[in-house]
């Protein structure tokens, strides 16, 4: 479950990590008045999907061209997704910047807080091309949190060892990430002003969907962000699969979050670019099959939809039959490769269908791709 920017620095403020003052506004008239009130602000588009700075949805204003600026993010989709709200926010005199977090690393099965001076920028980039500019620390969430000997390491790495803020702000971070169930908690650009003081220019906070039973506040917010999300994912979730779109055009229909991440890569490596994820679920019946196949084309980006499954807790019949009865009228391709417990019957419904089988994922997506080329 993912927040919107203001929703999280609400969260930041009520745990002691300062932000700039800011106001939501849903139109242009309110937006123009927060912005003569702090006397220039920054207008940031409230959506909840990341790369709003490269998309333009992030830009300094005055007083004076507030309105322009201001119907300018109003009107933008960003990622498929409307604007309908921007964070007014007031402007702070940056010394520096830095990048801070706290994420789940699942090799080491514990949280990792992280800092780097490389603020303020694609952090992903950062981690591919530079990984040394990354600083971690391995936290043991048995122990209540960061260690002072690793809160010192991570400041001095920084250069704020002679900044007082920062192991408190850190530990406050670490308490939002661990009380209410975050995969992530990130601030991005934290910045050091020109009066000495740290403050979350940026926050992102996710919660774990799994965890929603237990924090109230979060399902409320949860249920208050479902107009703001993409109108697929949220069908998607509604029959208890996962759904993300992406920027590329083959569709991907698989079971199982594993297949489905490999498939992605498999289709990075051939040379193409996966529309989407998704994670259909082991046990989903021939409902939830034939539901995902009309999520995945419902997006326009889609140009070829590959189907790779495999038949377990779902029979590869199961799977078929649910697949059946969409295929007829779809004007793209499709690539299915289909294994598993009674793959023979699921065949057998499919035979006649438009399809290209595959017998493998690495075949299926280099078919996939060479049909978008």
């Amino acid at each position: 479950m993912r927040l919107h920017e203001y929703q999280s620095k609400d969260i930041f403020r009520q745990y002691g990590i300062p932000t700039p003052r800011g106001v939501v506004c849903t139109n242009t008239d309110e937006a123009v008045q927060a912005v003569e009130q702090f006397g220039g602000a920054a207008i940031k588009a409230q959506v909840l999907v990341g790369g709003r700075g490269k998309a333009g949805g992030i830009i300094l204003a005055t007083p004076d061209r507030a309105a322009e600026t201001a119907s300018r993010i109003l009107g933008m989709t960003i990622k498929g997704l409307p604007v309908t709200k921007v964070l007014v926010e007031e402007s702070v005199d940056i010394e520096q910047e830095f990048y801070v977090a706290i994420a789940m690393d699942r090799k080491s099965r514990r949280p990792l807080l992280m800092g780097s001076a490389s603020g303020g920028v694609d952090i992903e980039e950062v981690a591919r091309s530079s990984p040394e500019r990354i600083i971690k620390e391995s936290i043991d969430p048995g122990q209540g949190g960061p260690k002072p000997h690793q809160l010192m390491h991570i400041a001095e790495e920084l250069g704020l060892q002679d900044i007082p803020d920062f192991p408190e702000l850190a530990r406050n971070l670490y308490t939002i990430y661990d009380e209410l169930d975050c995969t992530l908690a990130e601030i991005n650009p934290m910045v050091l002003t020109k009066a000495g003081r740290l403050v979350a220019l940026d926050a992102k906070l996710n919660i774990d969907d799994n965890a929603l039973f237990r924090q109230g506040a979060m399902e409320h917010l949860y249920q208050q962000n479902l107009a703001d999300l993409d109108p697929l994912e949220v069908q998607a979730r509604e029959l208890g699969m996962s759904y993300v779109a992406m920027e590329g055009s083959i569709g991907c229909i698989v079971n199982g979050a594993g297949l489905a991440l490999a498939t992605l890569d498999m289709i990075t490596r051939a040379g193409g670019a996966p529309a989407n994820f998704m994670d259909v679920r082991g046990g989903a019946d021939s409902r939830h099959v034939g539901r995902a196949v009309e999520i995945a084309t419902s997006n326009p980006a889609t140009k070829v939809l590959l189907i790779n499954m495999f038949g377990g807790l779902t029979l590869c019949d199961e799977i078929a039959e649910g697949i059946s009865e969409k295929l007829h009228g779809l004007d793209i391709p499709v690539v299915i490769r289909l294994t598993g417990t009674n793959q023979e019957q699921g065949w057998e419904i499919l035979q006649g269908a438009k399809v290209t089988v595959a017998n493998s994922t690495d075949e299926a997506a280099r078919i996939a791709v060479e049909m978008v080329s």
